[in-house]
């Protein structure tokens, strides 16, 4: 084990620093991993991953996340999710694809010594509300990485050719450490360059996202999510290493869903509520549960009951998901 990096956890758990702290801990695990000792360098990532020693709770903005030079507002946010994929409700294509990247991004320096290149690009694709930022969240948890989220409203700048240098900015910081680099709403930076209302600005921005993706060669992993794949250029489908596309929950997955989410309910209400949401996003049936606690609650009661659902029920499919 590098004295270094053991002298940088040390000073890192003083200072209260914990995204260099997280970033000694991983540069410890991937030595372990290098040395083949998996069951510790697993153990290791569990408890990175379950505790942040320094606790960070909420989302934090640190010092050197680079700013649009224009509005002054960051290009990112930086938070420590603590959702799992088991905690999701997905397909079984889309999280064996996930568990797959995981497992790859563990041992990436195994396959590093074995020559092959590593996949780390990776583009979700799927209706809205269909668990992309859930599980971006959850890929981040899995592998004890900060997880930093790119602000559309940073790095899209009024000034011709800054969104380019915003763009750069990102990915030089997304290269300091071994982040999980979110890309969200990513049609916005990569909408397909023949589009008849761009007036060229289009083409760079597009331009400058192909140059980044080419070029990067950090240790973070880079995620993008998109609703509209349909507008996405041409040439960035080539740049992504896995495409997981996460779909609307089937009838049975929903039944899943409001078990975990309404434990106390009937087998007969869930199974009458997944009829009647099928079709619907994972978005509205967490609304639908959320919306039974709280008319529940407010009506002095902790377990929501066949009129609080139904009201629920209506509230979700009177109201547009997509």
């Amino acid at each position: 084990m590098a004295g270094r990096h053991l002298r940088d956890l040390i000073a890192a758990y003083g200072e209260r620093d914990d995204l260099r702290f997280r970033r000694a801990a991983q540069a410890i695990i991937q030595e372990e991993e290098s040395k083949r000792h998996t069951v510790l360098a697993k153990e290791l990532r569990g408890l990175l991953a379950s505790n942040s020693t320094l606790g960070v709770n909420e989302e934090v903005v640190f010092a050197d996340i680079p700013v649009d030079r224009d509005s002054a507002l960051p290009l990112a946010r930086i938070s420590q999710p603590d959702r799992f994929l088991s905690d999701l409700v997905l397909g079984a294509d889309a999280e064996r694809a996930l568990r797959r990247l995981v497992a790859e991004v563990r041992n990436w320096p195994m396959l590093d010594q074995a020559g092959l290149p590593r996949r780390n690009r990776l583009l979700l694709s799927g209706p809205p509300g269909c668990g992309k930022t859930s599980a971006v969240a959850a890929l981040a948890t899995e592998l004890g990485r900060p997880l930093v989220t790119a602000r559309a409203e940073g790095l899209i700048s009024s000034y011709l050719g800054e969104t380019a240098t915003n763009l750069a900015n990102l990915f030089t910081f997304a290269s300091s450490g071994p982040f999980v680099l979110f890309l969200d709403e990513f049609d916005s930076l990569g909408k397909a360059r023949d589009d008849p209302s761009d007036h060229g600005e289009l083409r760079r921005v597009v331009n400058a996202v192909l140059q980044q993706i080419d070029q990067y060669k950090g240790p973070a992993l880079i995620i993008a999510a998109t609703n509209h794949s349909n507008v996405l250029d041409s040439a960035l489908w080539r740049r992504f290493d896995n495409v997981v596309e996460l779909a609307l929950p089937t009838t049975t997955q929903i039944v899943a869903l409001l078990q975990a989410l309404l434990p106390k309910s009937s087998a007969n209400d869930r199974n009458r509520l997944a009829e009647a949401t099928t079709g619907l996003p994972h978005a509205a049936v967490e609304y639908l549960a959320h919306a039974a606690f709280r008319a529940a609650l407010l009506d002095g009661r902790k377990v929501p009951t066949e009129a609080d659902l139904n009201l629920a029920l209506d509230e979700v499919t009177g109201r547009p998901w997509m």
